[in-house]
C-alpha cells in the first residue's frame, strides 16, 4: 500500500461548522477488561462487584479513559477522520457509566479555525433513556492533504515561518525582502 492508497479524513477547507456524527456505542465487560489488562489498571472501582457495592455507585464504572478513548476513536476514523490529531480533551462525566451500557455520542464541529488548521468539536452523550451523561470538547488539527508531483513523490505540505511564529506565539515576524516574494 503506497502514500496515494491511504484514505485521510476531511481537511480544513473541507470541514465546516455544523459538521456531526452521531454513534453509538456497548460498553461491554470484555472492552473493559481489555483496557484493565492494557493498563495494568487495577482499580477495584471498574471490576470489584463486591467493592463498588460500596461506594456511590453501587456496581463498576466504565473507566474515564476508556471513555475519553471511544472519543478519540471516533474522530481518528470519522470527524474529521484518519490523519487527524487531538490536541486537546475536555471530559465531564455527569452521571455514572456502567458496564453494559449502550451510549450515543453526538459529535458536533462548534468552530473552525482556519489560521492554526484545527476545529473545536464537542461531544454529547447519553444513555438509553436519553439522559445525558458526558459532555466533552476536543480540539483537533484537522489532516493536511498530501501533494504528489509527477514521479508520485510526496511534496511535504511544510508549515510556513509564519505558522510556526504564530503558533510558537511569537509577536512579531521578521521577513527580509527575498521571503516575502
Amino acid at each position: 500500500m503506497g502514500l496515494k492508497d491511504i484514505k485521510l479524513g476531511k481537511s480544513i477547507d473541507e470541514i465546516q461548522e455544523g459538521d456531526s456524527l452521531t454513534v453509538t456505542e456497548i460498553i461491554e465487560d470484555k472492552d473493559i477488561l481489555l483496557y484493565l489488562g492494557l493498563t495494568n489498571d487495577g482499580n477495584p472501582l471498574y471490576i470489584q462487584h463486591d467493592y463498588s457495592q460500596t461506594t456511590r455507585f453501587h456496581k463498576p464504572i466504565v473507566p474515564t479513559v476508556l471513555l475519553v478513548g471511544i472519543l478519540t476513536s471516533n474522530v481518528s476514523k470519522h470527524l474529521p477522520g484518519p490523519g487527524s490529531h487531538i490536541v486537546d480533551v475536555s471530559l465531564n462525566v455527569i452521571e455514572p457509566i456502567y458496564h453494559n451500557s449502550t451510549i450515543t455520542f453526538n459529535f458536533e464541529v462548534e468552530r473552525v479555525d482556519e489560521r492554526r488548521e484545527q476545529v473545536t468539536i464537542s461531544v454529547v452523550g447519553t444513555n438509553m433513556d436519553n439522559e445525558r451523561v458526558l459532555d466533552a470538547e476536543l480540539i483537533v488539527e484537522t489532516p493536511r492533504k498530501l501533494i504528489f508531483d509527477e514521479e508520485e513523490n510526496v511534496i511535504m505540505n511544510e508549515r510556513t515561518e509564519v505558522e510556526e511564529a504564530i503558533d510558537s506565539g511569537a509577536d512579531s515576524i521578521s521577513m527580509t525582502a527575498d521571503d516575502s516574494e
